[in-house]
C-alpha cells in the first residue's frame, strides 16, 4: 500500500471520523454539566486526554497513508466503531461502564497500530517505537476500567501521562507531516467542536418562550462562539500551514505534537467548559449563576485563549500578549455571572474574546 501523495487534503471519510470523535466531546459536556465539580472536571480531563491522544494518532495515520485504498477504509471504519462505543460509554465511564470504555479504547489503539505498521511506509519505523507506548496506555485504560473506583482514576492518569509524554521522550524523527492536510484536519475538529457550544445554546433554550430576552442571550452566546472561531480561523490556520512547511522533518514533527497535540488538548477542554456554561446560562439568563457555571464559562474561555497562545508560540505565528491578557480578564467576569446575571457574563466574555483576537488579526477572515 503506497504512502499518501504530497500535500493531501482531508477526505470525506476523515471528516466522518471527526464527526464521530466530536460525539465524544458532546458526551463529555454532558458529563461535566451533570457533575460540575473539580472531581467532575478531573474525570472529563482524563477522558478527553486519552480520547484526543488517539484522535491525534489517527490524524497522523491518515496524514501518512492512502485513505482511499479499500483495505485502509475498512480499518478506519473499524476505528470509528471503536470510538463510537467509547463515546457511548463516556457518561458512566467512572460509575459502571469503565470496562466498556477501556475495551473500546484498546480496540481503537490496536486498529491504529496495525494499520500504521502495515499501510504506512513513511511512518512504520517510527510506529515500531511508539506502538509499545500506545499499547501500554490502552492496557492501562482497559485495566483501570475493569477495576473501577480510585484505581481507575490512577491508572487512567498514568495512561494519560505515558501517552502524552512518551512520544516526546522517544522522539518523532521517523514521522513525516504533510502540513496542508495536518492543519486542515485539526482545524475541522476544532470547528465542529465549537459547534457544540452553539448546540448547547439550543439545548439550554429548549421549552423556553422565544421572546426578546431569550433572543438577546442566545445571540450573545452565538457571538461568543463566533469569537472563539475567529480567534483560531482568523488567519492562524494559514500561517500555521506555512510555518510547518518551512521546518525540516524533525522540527515539523516536534512542532506538530506540541501545537496540534498539547495546545489543542487545552483548546478542546476550554470548548467543553464553555459549552457547559452556555447551556446553564441560556436557561437562566437573567438570574445570577451558581459558582460552577460561572467558572465554567470564564474558565473555559481562559483555557481556550491559553491554548491558542501556546499554539501560536510553538509555531511562532504571532504575538499572544492580547490573548493571554484576555484569558486573565475572562476570569474576572465570574462576579458578573454570580452577582449580576448570566447574560451579563456571556456578553462580557463575547466582548473580551473579540478584543483579544482583533489586534492580532488585521485583515483576518472569519471562517
Amino acid at each position: 500500500m503506497e504512502d499518501r501523495p504530497a500535500q493531501p487534503r482531508v477526505t470525506t471519510l476523515e471528516l466522518f471520523f471527526d464527526l464521530v470523535f466530536v460525539f465524544t466531546i458532546t458526551q463529555l459536556s454532558a458529563v461535566l454539566a451533570h457533575e460540575l465539580t473539580w472531581r467532575g472536571l478531573l474525570h472529563v480531563a482524563l477522558l478527553l486526554g486519552v480520547s484526543f491522544y488517539m484522535y491525534g494518532g489517527y490524524a497522523w495515520l491518515t496524514n501518512a497513508i492512502a485513505v482511499e485504498a479499500a483495505a485502509n477504509r475498512v480499518f478506519l471504519l473499524a476505528g470509528m466503531c471503536g470510538y463510537f462505543v467509547l463515546a457511548l460509554a463516556v457518561p458512566s465511564a467512572f460509575s459502571g461502564s469503565g470496562l466498556t470504555f477501556g475495551l473500546a479504547y484498546l480496540a481503537v489503539v490496536l486498529v491504529h497500530g496495525w494499520l500504521f505498521l502495515h499501510a504506512s511506509g513513511s511512518g512504520a519505523a517510527g510506529m515500531r517505537s511508539l506502538a509499545p507506548i500506545n499499547l501500554t496506555g490502552g492496557l492501562l485504560v482497559a485495566l483501570g476500567g475493569a477495576l473501577g473506583g480510585d484505581a481507575e482514576t490512577v491508572m487512567w492518569a498514568a495512561a494519560f501521562l505515558l501517552m502524552w509524554v512518551g512520544p516526546r521522550i522517544i522522539g518523532l524523527d521517523d514521522f513525516s507531516v504533510a502540513p496542508a492536510h495536518f492543519v486542515e484536519r485539526h482545524g475541522l475538529v476544532v470547528l465542529i467542536a465549537i459547534g457544540e457550544s452553539v448546540v448547547a445554546i439550543g439545548i439550554g433554550a429548549a421549552e423556553l418562550a422565544v421572546d426578546a430576552e431569550l433572543v438577546l442571550v442566545a445571540v450573545l452566546g452565538l457571538l461568543l462562539s463566533a469569537g472563539l472561531c475567529w480567534t483560531y480561523f482568523g488567519g492562524d490556520d494559514t500561517r500555521a500551514e506555512r510555518a510547518l512547511a518551512a521546518m525540516d522533518q524533525r522540527a515539523r514533527a516536534d512542532a506538530a505534537l506540541a501545537a496540534f497535540g498539547w495546545a489543542h488538548l487545552v483548546l478542546l477542554l476550554g470548548i467543553v467548559c464553555v459549552a457547559v456554561g452556555l447551556k446553564r446560562a441560556t436557561g437562566h439568563a437573567y438570574d445570577p449563576l451558581d459558582g460552577g457555571p460561572a467558572l465554567a464559562l470564564a474558565g473555559g474561555v481562559a483555557l481556550y485563549l491559553v491554548g491558542d497562545v501556546w499554539f501560536r508560540r510553538v509555531l511562532r505565528i504571532g504575538a499572544g500578549g492580547a490573548r493571554a491578557l484576555g484569558a486573565l480578564v475572562a476570569l474576572a467576569t465570574i462576579p458578573l455571572g454570580t452577582e449580576v446575571a448570566a447574560v451579563a457574563q456571556v456578553g462580557a466574555l463575547a466582548l473580551i474574546v473579540a478584543l483579544a483576537a482583533v489586534p492580532a488579526q488585521p485583515g483576518g477572515r472569519l471562517a
